[in-house]
């Protein structure tokens, strides 16, 4: 019997892929956070795991009418949302640097969390194969 480790590891491969990219958007924005007329922008973290939990499931949407749009020539970037900031600057600015490095924290301890779970899911199956 063959193991998939598609379905042994679950989500948790997607969701350490959405941190990693949600790193990167908040570390843009706090490298702007004195660039004017910069947005401040983030990831939708529940609608790229919903996502990803639809594309495990096999669900998917069908096109049922030639005028539809084609759910499957999303790129991604829909995902990438622009923040609405609590106190815009004067320049235009949109990034307050304290919000974005409370987010950037909690990220990373959500990936260091999600990294966890995905290494403790390893060494179980390490075990498995083992016959420990």
């Amino acid at each position: 019997m063959a193991i998939s480790f598609d379905k042994a590891l679950g989500i948790h491969e997607q969701a350490l892929q959405a941190r990693v990219k949600r790193a990167e958007v908040l570390a843009n924005n706090l490298a702007n956070a004195d660039t004017p007329g910069f947005k401040a922008r983030d990831l939708d973290f529940r609608a790229m795991m919903a996502k990803a939990q639809d594309s495990m499931s096999g669900l998917s949407l069908n096109r049922t009418h030639e005028q539809h749009l084609d759910a499957a020539a999303s790129d991604g970037s829909d995902e990438l949302l622009y923040r609405v900031p609590y106190q815009p600057s004067v320049d235009g600015n949109t990034v307050d640097a304290q919000q974005e490095q409370s987010r950037f924290m909690r990220n990373a301890m959500d990936f260091q969390a999600s990294f966890q779970f995905l290494s403790s899911k390893f060494s179980g199956l390490t075990k498995a194969l083992k016959g420990e």
